[in-house]
């Protein structure tokens, strides 16, 4: 009986000194994290003006190159009438190749863009909603998106404001927005609108 006490001991000992914990538990360490590629195969369609926008795969922003139905003048010309597009595409399902690769879109309708009113900076773009009202994730897929088109204000970031009396934020796309899109996008300062001179009383 000693001699099996001792071995037992010993053994102790060993596990011990490799550094293994000893549990009477079995552990279910579950199992292993898939990964997703976020890589869509399949080509964008021909037809139509080519766009890129921002989906949700594997907890972070991807872009995705999609084939807009508007004519070119349209979207390319207008900063309003690109982020109209741009929207149009968040809003819209991911295809079936999309969803395989691991895409997904946190922005739900109803929601539209518009432009500015004349006392925004230019270059301001008003939502329907507030831009704290969406979902996290749905109001980075929108501040990169726009950011990184014709829509934006330089330097990857966009003016975006509300149906409200608020006044415009100016959203940066940072890489740790990207990579952590559920995260509130930073803000860099607005620009100051530019004033009329007030002409001088005639007489």
């Amino acid at each position: 009986m000693r001699l099996r006490t001792g071995a037992v001991a010993a053994l102790a000992v060993l596990v011990t000194g490799c550094g293994i914990r000893t549990t009477s538990v079995p552990v279910d360490a579950g199992a292993a994290p898939s990964r997703v590629p976020c890589n869509v195969t399949e080509a964008a369609p021909s037809q139509g003006v080519l766009v890129r926008a921002f989906l949700v795969c594997g907890s972070q922003l991807e872009p995705v190159d999609r084939r807009s139905p508007q004519p070119e003048d349209k979207v390319s010309g207008d900063p309003v009438r690109t982020a109209a597009a741009l929207l149009a595409q968040l809003l819209a399902e991911p295809s079936e190749a999309e969803r395989q690769a691991g895409f997904t879109t946190a922005v739900r309708a109803p929601l539209e863009v518009a432009g500015g009113r004349a006392d925004d900076p230019e270059g301001t773009l008003r939502l329907s909603r507030q831009p704290e009202d969406l979902a996290p994730a749905a109001l980075s897929q929108l501040v990169c998106t726009f950011a990184e088109s014709s829509a934006g204000a330089g330097g990857h970031t966009v003016l975006l404001a509300g149906p409200g009396a608020y006044p415009p934020k100016r959203y940066r796309c940072t890489t740790q927005l990207r990579e952590r899109p559920e995260s509130a996008p930073a803000t860099a300062p607005v620009p100051t609108p530019a004033r009329t001179p007030a002409e001088p009383p005639a007489g």
